[in-house]
């Protein structure tokens, strides 16, 4: 069975701040995509594509020397795409018994070929009670997404 998860852990560093001295926004928002991206290409076997990242929420900021840790992990899958939720969370190595949450999110991925094509992913089933709610959390984010679509369709 494949995994449904992955953990990058990393020292956030002083190349990655910004003027006001913590992580900028901006790195963090790659760290999530590189985490994700590893996170489907593991799951599908296949190349992925990033085609949604939404409900991206920074609660705390990243200090430098911080030990960073990002968790994603497949919530859903449809035919083609997946839902990974990711958590980034830090700790000062010093002061810090746990890690502390600063962002979430779910960023969506589709499986593609080598013309770009969508294929299909393994189906991802949830077995405990926690995989189900997070399964059902994916599906009713989904809908949403569907209406924010409709309501910004006058705008592209």
């Amino acid at each position: 069975m494949k995994e449904n998860k992955l953990t990058f852990q990393f020292l956030a560093e002083p190349m990655d701040i910004n003027f006001g001295g913590k992580v900028h926004g901006g790195a963090v928002m790659k760290w999530i995509d590189q985490v994700s991206f590893a996170c489907a290409t593991n799951w599908s076997g296949s190349y992925c594509v990033t085609i949604y990242v939404g409900g991206i929420r920074f609660h705390k900021p990243i200090q430098i020397g911080d030990l960073v840790k990002i968790d994603a992990k497949v919530i859903y899958t449809g035919k083609t795409s997946m839902h990974i939720m990711v958590d980034v969370m830090c700790k000062n190595l010093r002061t810090d018994a746990d890690y502390t949450k600063t962002t979430h999110c779910i960023i969506v991925f589709v499986a593609v070929n080598q013309q770009g094509e969508p294929v299909d992913v393994p189906e991802w089933l949830p077995v405990s009670e926690e995989e189900i709610k997070l399964r059902d959390y994916a599906v009713r984010l989904k809908m949403l997404r569907k209406d924010i679509e409709d309501e910004m369709a006058p705008f592209k």
